[in-house]
């Protein structure tokens, strides 16, 4: 009689274990989603916000993610970080959010990761550039669908030095933030490898949010460095570009360089002359040598336009990386699962072990949560097809070849690179057709 009810315990204890890991399916698959709806980073953050909404609707369209139509939230990192950070909290707690794509600003990515890892919701960190993000902490809900700074600025290193090689001076401008420091350290610290004996010349760091840059613009003018390194974004940077060519700056003898500038070459028109090194943070770009006539993106483009009126920049293609990454996940965890609809930690794990695609080459995910993402760039050229610059002598650089392994520190990693990387046979510069 006694080992009845022992039984009975163990029969009931068994079947709340699997309860507890069973996943209902739900009626719709609610995402929260960061973007600067407000303030100058606005320019960059309102477009992304826009390719969410063309591409929800697309993948609703097509049966959602596993038969479940997604719908999206959107909050302002225009706030700051304390009241976005409430707001993601408010999401999560009270709408019963599981997945966030946050942020824009690597400040913020650094403040969201934890938060996302206490609440146990799957964060995928969407365009945010900060190495340190992944590699100071091990994230078990934490990913991200793109590169990071090391692979963009390794990649900037790599083109300054094929197309302009001879230069002996270098001075930058960086927003005073976590990504304009990272940036400029993993810049820096590269090009030592290939020219130790390069002179910088200034380090500026204005707040981000300037709104006048004429002592830096001064300096530059007096300094006349052989380059000038300048990794802002948004505002910033249209405000930065649009004083310097008010001023003459760029008719100086100095290559300008500016890894971020794709995002601002429409809205820039004319401000932006022939000759200006452009980076597109990935392989993003309407006029993309390999993917521009590729169905899935002339469509994006031509819905984008429409919607918009302008052309999609890399702050859209991120997004696009992050739902259909986020896509991704699930459809491999759900085939995982056998057909069940997965838990939370079952999407994490799954985007760790995945390669997928967007509207450029492929991103290939890995354990530590990093997305290997390829890069392209390229240097300002006037053509009479578009009133604004555009890319020529494109190169793009294979994520593998620039992006610290698993377990490294980039600082370090990148004072360990070959310089016969500089040689390396994928290196090929294309010529715009």
């Amino acid at each position: 009689m006694k080992i009845i009810p022992a039984l009975l315990l163990t029969s009931l204890l068994s079947g709340l274990a699997v309860t507890a890991h069973a996943q209902i399916k739900p009626t719709e698959l609610k995402i929260g989603i960061t973007t600067f709806l407000s303030g100058p980073a606005s320019v960059f953050g309102v477009p992304a916000k826009n390719a969410a909404e063309i591409i929800i609707d697309d993948i609703n369209a097509q049966g959602g993610i596993g038969g479940v139509k997604i719908s999206a939230a959107f909050i302002d990192e225009g706030v700051g970080a304390d009241k976005m950070l409430s707001e993601y909290r408010r999401v999560v707690q009270e709408q019963g959010v599981k997945t966030m794509l946050s942020a824009i600003s690597s400040g913020n990515c650094n403040v969201v990761a934890p938060v996302a890892e206490d609440l146990k919701v799957l964060n995928i960190a969407w365009d945010c550039g900060t190495e340190k993000l992944l590699e100071e902490k091990r994230y078990q809900y934490v990913v991200r669908t793109q590169a990071n700074a090391t692979t963009e600025m390794v990649a900037t290193v790599l083109y300054l030095l094929k197309t302009k090689p001879d230069f002996e001076t270098i001075a930058v401008v960086n927003q005073d933030y976590a990504w304009g420091r990272d940036s400029w350290e993993i810049f820096i610290n590269t090009l030592r490898v290939f020219k130790p004996n390069v002179k910088v010349v200034a380090e500026m760091f204005p707040k981000m949010g300037a709104a006048d840059f004429s002592t830096e613009l001064s300096r530059l003018q007096a300094l006349k460095p052989d380059v000038v390194l300048n990794t802002s974004w948004g505002g910033d940077l249209d405000t930065f570009v649009r004083q310097a060519s008010q001023r003459g700056v760029f008719n100086q003898k100095t290559q300008f360089v500016l890894p971020l500038l794709e995002s601002s070459l429409e809205r820039l028109a004319t401000a932006v002359p022939a000759g200006v090194i452009v980076g597109a943070r990935g392989d993003h770009y309407f006029l993309h040598p390999e993917t521009k006539n590729e169905p899935k993106h002339k469509a994006f483009i031509q819905k984008f336009r429409a919607k918009t009126g302008a052309y999609p920049i890399y702050s859209t293609y991120h997004m696009a990386q992050a739902l259909y990454g986020l896509k991704a996940g699930y459809d491999k965890a759900i085939k995982t699962n056998g057909g069940k609809w997965p838990s939370t930690e079952q999407v994490a794990e799954a985007m760790r072990t995945m390669e997928f695609k967007a509207y450029g080459r492929p991103i290939r995910m890995r354990a530590d949560g990093q997305g290997l993402e390829d890069q392209l760039l390229g240097i300002t050229k006037r053509v009479p097809e578009f009133p604004f610059a555009v890319m020529d002598q494109m190169m793009l650089v294979p994520a593998e070849l620039v992006t610290t392994p698993v377990g490294q520190k980039s600082p370090e990693w990148v004072k360990t690179l070959n310089p016969a990387l500089l040689q390396n046979s994928a290196l090929k510069i294309t010529a715009v057709k």
